[in-house]
């Protein structure tokens, strides 16, 4: 029998109505025909058909585009503190059954995939870090938060505290302001540092929560990164937009004869260099501040094969459709250039973690940028995010890191 309905009502298009009977879990503002009934925004609300089909329950977002976020298609649901303490714990289930005792670094909460639209939740070690980008979430999360707590802690996790990264533009396409700090956790002292130190892979990093990118750590390649280490023993390596040093370090880890790794960012550069000699690997690598698209070129100018494994991990090159077309480009020109440098039998990592760059167009680019270079390119491995970050196949948008893994041939 179905639960008595409470919520205001959204009417939905026959399109809308579609698109979320395929499985996608947003509706867009143009495919609400009218609203039965009032509501604050980031309040639940009843999705239904034309013809008073229940589609599902979610959250109100006034200002955005997607203005209905579904969390569930049961009419029977209770959005009690209990309905959302069994999602977290089948979002931390999940992890422990994926990840095995690799739980010290990983995402624990993965948006849509995990049925939380608009947040994400990091754990480093003993801080878990937060990103909220949903005006539902906002809402939720003084119930939310000290839940996810609760459950980690009940499983015998160590948590210190918990740091938001809300210093996102994106926020405000939901009303929302942006902010960052440590999120108060009833009856328990605010953590004296938000820096902390994980271990992923073997190897040891230095995370600062609070001015790291993005929660201040990537930990979606955590795989791949192993990926690269098993190819790189012996090799004379080039890790391309280092960062902290993720994918240098697990070269050198991996037995690399040298590691050069580069970024644009001094800061970025000098944690990397701290991370190499946390790890006992500075003197196999060595550290540059410049622009690939700069040092590439120059490299080409000098002559010869200076490293024979090249690694390219950029920051996504397009947040729209609008700027696909000259992301493509970008993508080309630097894996153009790094396939000029490499030397026959060499070895080349290419990435991009962009969802707009679907998979079709990047392997398109990527032979369109082996044809100009005059390589042929032997695959050795094509692999996707961590399984921490799960993709939804009815959600396309969480299907978003490619990573090839080639030989030049």
């Amino acid at each position: 029998m179905k639960a008595e309905r409470s919520y205001p009502r959204f009417l939905i298009t026959p399109k809308g109505t579609r698109w979320v009977e395929q499985g996608h879990p947003w509706i867009y503002a143009d495919e609400v025909i009218r609203e039965e009934g009032s509501c604050e925004n980031g309040a639940l609300v009843d999705a239904v058909s034309e013809k008073g089909k229940y589609l599902g329950t979610g959250f109100l977002s006034r200002q955005s585009k997607i203005r209905v976020r579904l969390v569930s298609r049961n009419a029977n649901d209770r959005f009690d503190e209990a309905f959302w303490q069994r999602r977290i714990q089948y979002a931390w289930d999940y992890r422990k059954t994926v990840m095995g005792s690799d739980l010290s670094c990983c995402r624990v909460i993965f948006g849509e995939a995990d049925g939380f639209p608009g947040l994400t939740v990091d754990r480093f070690s003993d801080l878990l870090v937060t990103q909220t980008l949903s005006a539902g979430m906002e809402r939720l999360k003084p119930m939310l938060f000290p839940l996810l707590v609760k459950v980690l802690r009940q499983d015998g996790q160590e948590i210190r505290g918990i740091f938001e990264r809300n210093d996102v533009a994106i926020r405000a396409l939901e009303g929302l302001e942006q902010n960052k700090g440590w999120f108060p956790l009833d009856g328990e002292p605010v953590p004296e540092s938000p820096v902390t130190e994980i271990c992923e892979n073997g190897i040891f990093y230095r995370v600062d929560v609070e001015n790291g990118q993005k929660t201040g750590f990537f930990l979606d390649q955590k795989y791949n990164r192993l990926a690269v280490a098993r190819l790189a023993r012996g090799r004379r390596v080039l890790d391309c937009f280092t960062h902290t040093g993720s994918f240098a370090l697990n070269a050198a880890m991996g037995g690399a004869a040298h590691v050069t790794a580069v970024d644009i960012s001094a800061s970025a550069i000098e944690m990397a260099r701290a991370n190499a000699i946390r790890n006992g690997l500075e003197d196999r690598m060595d550290f540059v501040t410049a622009d690939v698209f700069d040092l590439l070129p120059k490299l080409a100018e000098q002559g010869g094969k200076p490293y024979d494994f090249i690694i390219l991990d950029p920051p996504a090159f397009t947040k729209s459709r609008k700027t696909v077309d000259s992301a493509q480009r970008g993508y080309k020109e630097i894996n153009l250039r790094a396939l000029k440098l490499l030397p026959r039998g060499g070895y080349f990592a290419t990435a991009s973690c962009s969802h707009f760059m679907p998979s079709e167009q990047f392997v398109r680019m990527l032979r369109s940028a082996a044809l100009d270079a005059g390589v042929e390119l032997r695959q050795i491995e094509a692999r996707q995010q961590a399984p921490d970050h799960p993709v939804l196949w009815n959600v396309p948008e969480t299907d978003y890191l490619k990573f090839y893994l080639f030989q030049v041939v």
